[in-house]
């Protein structure tokens, strides 16, 4: 099929071995964090966040926490050009939909005689808490969104991706405990540049379900 959504979703896969040398310009991850940002989500609740792992010293810390399994994804953290940690909020409450409600004044998108019947949405995440107060379900579906959203953006960029579950969420959750401030991480994502020899997946050609095993026209 002849179309650039099509080429660039066939571009990408999980890339296997990174390219040291190899940096993300600044003006590309711009753009990237604009595009997760815009991430799509239930009632606009943005559950997410977002922790960006660049430096020696946050690397050192993420590769720490392969210490007892998935060694398999640990040269990936310096390897690759950056790890982003998704986090989503395993407690949302109408306090964290407040502040959806009053960027919605400030963005003109709600009048300000509105914001109490703004909050009509939140009815939606009540119904996704549990009776000890836990949305964790609900939110972090939301956040898998945006790592959908953050995979596309990346191939449009051309900047290669590897979607990790892979990692000790109690090693990493207490390694970040401070930037995730309360938020839950059960997946991350190293970025960078395939290697030019050496990423054996790149060799490989794409494989997917056909079309009349996966969509149903009625």
């Amino acid at each position: 099929m002849d179309n650039p959504i099509i080429e660039d979703l066939c571009w990408r896969y999980t890339v296997k071995k990174y390219d040291t040398s190899k940096k993300i310009p600044q003006e590309d991850l711009d753009v990237l964090f604009e595009a997760m940002r815009l991430s799509a989500s239930s009632i606009n609740s943005q559950p997410w966040r977002f922790v960006v792992i660049e430096s020696d010293e946050a690397k050192e810390r993420m590769s720490n926490t392969f210490a007892h399994k998935y060694q398999f994804n640990q040269p990936h953290v310096f390897d690759s050009s950056h790890i982003i940690l998704f986090g989503h909020n395993p407690r949302y409450t109408r306090d964290d939909y407040a502040e959806i409600v009053d960027n919605g004044i400030k963005d003109k998108r709600t009048k300000i005689e509105d914001r109490e019947a703004a909050f009509g949405g939140f009815m939606f995440a009540e119904l996704n808490t549990d009776e000890i107060g836990n949305t964790g379900g609900w939110t972090k579906a939301q956040t898998y969104i945006s790592l959908g959203n953050t995979l596309h953006t990346l191939a449009r960029l051309r900047i290669d991706s590897t979607p990790m579950e892979g990692i000790d969420t109690d090693l990493v959750n207490e390694a970040f405990k401070k930037e995730l401030d309360g938020y839950q991480c059960d997946v991350a994502l190293a970025i960078g540049y395939r290697h030019p020899q050496e990423d054996y997946n790149a060799k490989l050609p794409k494989s997917r379900r056909r079309h009349n095993s996966i969509i149903v026209c009625i």
